[in-house]
């Protein structure tokens, strides 16, 4: 049997956490030709938990500014790894959105971090990487930083 890769999202929130599974989403990219998707999701809380609740536009604005310019910073230092690289910037839940767009963009694996929440953190804020396992149309591979590593430096 013989596993196809074309296509990997790679879902960040400029954690540490993130840019640490980016490593994994340029390596398995490379390894199988396969175009990498970064994403990243400006989560607006307020539009799925208080739509009543509206943030001021320039907020918004200011937001969106800022995020576009660090995803297209990370896309063009990725580029130059791997030239076949896009990037997705999008409004709303990332539970939600990270599934939609490995959905709706044929993504055949979703590599992407954890920030290892335990106890009561993890029992209130939940893990958005648990919930995509769960839900996503294709594997996920989650990557722990500080873990067993494959990458050698």
């Amino acid at each position: 049997m013989r596993i196809e890769i074309h296509k990997i999202l790679c879902p960040l929130d400029f954690s540490e956490y993130s840019e640490h599974a980016l490593l994994y989403a340029k390596a398995f990219a490379r390894a199988h030709g396969a175009e990498l998707l970064l994403l990243h999701v400006i989560e607006t809380p307020v539009a799925y938990m208080a739509p009543d609740v509206v943030l001021p536009a320039e907020t918004l604005e200011s937001q969106r500014v800022a995020c576009t310019e660090k995803l297209t910073a990370m896309a063009a230092a990725v580029r130059d790894e791997h030239a076949a690289t896009t990037w997705l910037l999008v409004d709303g839940n990332p539970l939600v959105l990270i599934v939609e767009t490995a959905a709706s963009h044929n993504v055949d694996l979703i590599v992407m971090g954890t920030h290892g929440r335990t106890g009561l953190a993890h029992v209130l804020l939940g893990s958005v990487a648990e919930t995509v396992v769960r839900r996503a149309p294709c594997p996920v591979l989650t990557v722990k930083h500080s873990e067993h590593e494959f990458v050698v430096p």
